[in-house]
């Protein structure tokens, strides 16, 4: 400040700084109508134990409706998608109906992309919000306190339910904690609507909800995968084809009931029918490029896989007769898995393994592998 003629002291700078006071932070409070609004958060609770027995770190899942201050809390252990929501149903279920919005920070677990003007939510987790018929309302980013009442109700657990208390059972912690909702939390006096949350639900609040559905929305399992080269990602020992223009991305994958649901950035670019079984391929020829797709039915490139297949034995190139025919779309992986085999098998062990594969018509690459390993392809073969 010297070059502007200050010619004080650092000291005196200091003492009048100190008379200075930063202007007061302005809040609002937001008031909601009854079954307008449910505040959502999760909170660190320390290590408890969990069903398998094992003390873990715990979490506290809280859903608030705004209007009566009605709570709902469930302790789990991560904070998945698929945990997320679960959570969700089991508060819907436990009000006996679905708030008009639910409002959450910028939870992993629901929000994809934080923005204030378009913010990207998960898959699953918007799907939840259609089939119940509520409105995500996410906070701003770095502004939690927009929905303080469940902040709140997260302080008030970890002050009230976990004080002082040492839990070693799941059970009976659960048990405990549901006690503790039923019996105190919403039977106490709220600090700011002076009524009891339960009262003031039964008597105005109850009957505004949206209705539930007859039957609970169907959780998935999310995770992530990485586009091999030829078009598929790996799922529980089988493959499933997507786009060519996805190779090397990592996609998300849901899989829900029966379907197996794959996107990349939030938009849905693939969709099968849940295999059954291991080593199995779900294709769509539409998937790779046309010059790719037909090269791999013409002479010239089935002919280079059989010539290397026949090298190995006789029952080796008969049993790739049998996979291109049983294959037609997907022949290419399984056979290059058999050539990949000879870095760890001798040809003999291959062809032995190919000749007891051929006799039972199997075709998938994991059990040819796993006949080689096991050294089951010098048994008898039945007649």
């Amino acid at each position: 400040m010297q070059p502007v003629g200050y010619i004080g002291s650092y000291s005196s700078l200091t003492l009048f700084t100190r008379t200075l006071k930063n202007d007061p932070k302005i809040c609002v409070r937001f008031h909601s109508l009854p079954g307008e609004e449910a505040q959502v958060d999760f909170g660190d609770v320390g290590r408890l134990p969990n069903a398998q027995g094992k003390v873990t770190r715990g979490y506290i899942f809280n859903m608030r409706l705004c209007y009566s201050r009605l709570d709902y809390y469930e302790i789990v252990f991560d904070q998945k998608v698929e945990t997320f929501i679960k959570c969700h149903i089991n508060a819907f279920k436990y009000f006996k109906g679905v708030p008009r919005r639910v409002k959450i920070d910028n939870l992993k677990s629901a929000i994809i992309e934080a923005s204030f003007y378009e913010p990207v939510y998960q898959n699953l987790y918007a799907s939840l919000s259609a089939y119940y018929g509520f409105t995500i309302i996410p906070c701003r980013v770095r502004k939690p306190q927009e929905k303080g009442k469940v902040e709140s109700g997260i302080k008030y657990i970890q002050n009230n339910f976990f004080a002082g208390r040492n839990f070693t059972e799941h059970q009976a912690m659960v048990i405990a904690l549901r006690n503790w909702l039923d019996n105190y939390c919403n039977q106490r006096i709220h600090g700011t609507t002076k009524e009891k949350p339960a009262i003031l639900f039964a008597t105005k609040e109850a009957t505004i909800l949206q209705k539930l559905p007859e039957q609970d929305f169907m959780v998935g399992s999310v995770f992530l995968r990485k586009v091999h080269s030829d078009c598929h990602v790996t799922i529980e020992h089988n493959y499933y084809s997507v786009p060519y223009q996805y190779v090397g991305q990592v996609v998300e994958v849901e899989i829900t009931g029966s379907l197996v649901k794959i996107y990349a950035s939030n938009e849905q670019i693939s969709v099968h029918t849940k295999i059954a079984g291991k080593g199995e391929f779900a294709t769509v020829p539409s998937h790779y490029p046309k010059y790719k797709y037909f090269s791999n039915d013409s002479p010239e490139y089935l002919g280079k896989f059989e010539q290397n297949m026949q090298h190995i034995g006789e029952n080796t190139a008969a049993l790739f007769a049998l996979i291109v025919k049983e294959n037609p779309h997907s022949w290419y992986r399984i056979v290059s898995g058999i050539l990949h085999l000879r870095k760890s098998f001798s040809d003999q062990i291959i062809e032995l393994s190919c000749k007891r594969a051929l006799h039972f018509s199997i075709t998938q690459y994991t059990k040819i592998k796993s006949i080689c390993q096991s050294g089951c392809y010098n048994l008898e073969l039945p007649n």
